[in-house]
């Protein structure tokens, strides 16, 4: 009997033991596919020796400092690798553990940069429907993850939701992709004068939504027109790139693709490879300089924020992938992956859309293609589709309530960077037989 708490209280779990690159293994000895990387994570694969031995030289030299007291070389190190890939976008990195705490520090430095600079009436701020932002109260609360919220609704935060940039669902008969994604946009402006001129902080958005919608990116121009209304009215613009940046899209910063540059970003995920635990809020240097200049102190503050160990892992990853040229990877391998997608399911009468970027995939599943009809949430087509999955040897990352919380249903793929041309097909091939498996019992 197990003594952990685990998320699931009613299943089983088998016993993970070893990795090898692309692969997990079970006690049993079975391999799975990391289809999924657990939730986008595992970027350079598992047991790689060039990280683990990174961590091993700096548990060598020292293990934890509190930053209180200290600063590290090793995580000065990866800070000036970090912002030198933003190409201007950001000037300082504050670290810590995890997505959730680099989306409140986001939230926080964002309202101590409008006290600082003597905009104190700014206090909401305005994400959109559909996402999701971290599993901590305040993340809840600007989260737009419906089934998410639910239980905590009573005590979280006040919520500003917009629209999602949700074309395969939301465009309308007639309209362009630009007039589409301007119309969207603009809901942030109309948000903006309900709420007050000088009452928002920040509008949050995750560059590609990852979780809840599957792989979602915007339309070309999007998040143009967001940054244009985000300056017309000094409202701060947070980019979650929690799950989808560090080279996830193929770039190293997601919205590199968007044109436009945020005044904070979230990074973590791929940021660490899963090696450590380890997250990272980027901020730009109008924000810094306004809050140095001002009181020279940020009110915020976690135990194990900038620890040496993580930081040690997390640059190992990095250098990992610029040594290996693996953006390039991902970028081939996207090719492959998406053509291989198409190919199979495109014409499938259970398969709505196919969308996303780099190694970064969403399958909208469907119950009537011409309709866009879901399938009933009775159905826990997620459960079926990840149960069926592992016993396939694959790990995918499904969903429910990818339409509005309730209905809907999706599959996420993200294969490590690391993937090669026949672990592609792998993934494709025993994704398609699950599939075929799922659809005979339900359809």
């Amino acid at each position: 009997m197990s003594h952990i708490f685990h998320r699931n209280l009613t299943k089983i779990l088998p016993i993970a033991v070893g990795g090898e690159g692309v692969y997990l293994i079970d006690k049993k000895g079975k391999r799975y596919i990391d289809a999924s990387c657990g939730a986008a994570v595992s970027c350079v694969g598992h047991n790689n020796s060039f990280v683990i031995d990174a961590m091993k030289h700096q548990l060598d030299q020292l293990a934890y400092a509190h930053t209180g007291f200290f600063t590290t070389e090793i995580a000065e190190q990866l800070a000036e690798l970090l912002i030198s890939k933003s190409r201007g976008a950001f000037a300082k990195v504050y670290f810590l553990s995890g997505g959730s705490e680099a989306l409140e520090t986001a939230m926080k430095m964002a309202r101590q940069y409008c006290v600082e600079c003597g905009e104190t009436e700014r206090q909401f701020f305005i994400s959109r429907k559909q996402s999701y932002h971290g599993n901590t109260i305040s993340a809840l609360s600007v989260g737009g993850n419906m089934w998410r919220r639910q239980v905590y609704e009573p005590i979280l935060g006040t919520a500003n939701h917009i629209s999602p940039c949700y074309a395969y669902r939301d465009q309308q008969v007639g309209e362009t992709e630009e007039q589409y994604g301007l119309r969207v946009a603009n809901e942030l402006e109309e948000r903006i004068l309900q709420l007050g001129k000088t009452k928002v902080i920040a509008f949050i958005a995750e560059t590609v939504v990852g979780a809840t919608v599957g792989a979602l990116p915007a339309v070309p121009g999007y998040f143009k027109r967001v940054r244009e209304v985000c300056d017309k009215y000094g409202v701060l613009l947070i980019l979650d790139e929690i799950m989808c940046g560090m080279g996830r899209t193929g770039k190293t910063y997601a919205f590199e693709d968007e044109g436009v540059q945020p005044d904070l970003a979230c990074i973590a995920k791929g940021l660490g490879g899963g090696y450590q635990a380890i997250s990272a809020t980027l901020a730009s240097d109008r924000l810094f300089s306004a809050i140095k200049e001002g009181s020279g102190n940020f009110q915020h503050g976690h135990t194990y924020i900038g620890h040496p160990t993580a930081a040690a892992a997390s640059l190992a990853v990095q250098q990992y992938i610029d040594k290996h040229n693996l953006l390039l990877n991902v970028s081939e391998r996207s090719k492959q992956l998406f053509t291989l997608l198409n190919a199979r399911f495109n014409n499938h009468p259970y398969i709505g859309n196919i969308r996303g970027r780099g190694l970064f995939a969403g399958i909208e599943i469907v119950k009537d293609k011409e309709s866009k009809e879901p399938f009933s949430a009775a159905t826990k087509l997620d459960v079926l589709l990840k149960n069926t999955a592992m016993d396939n040897g694959i790990m995918i990352y499904p969903n429910a309530g990818t339409i509005d919380g309730k209905r809907g249903h999706h599959i996420l793929l993200a294969p490590p960077f690391i993937s090669n041309k026949n672990e592609i097909d792998e993934i494709v091939e025993k994704l398609s037989i699950t599939l075929e498996q799922v659809f005979s019992k339900i359809g």
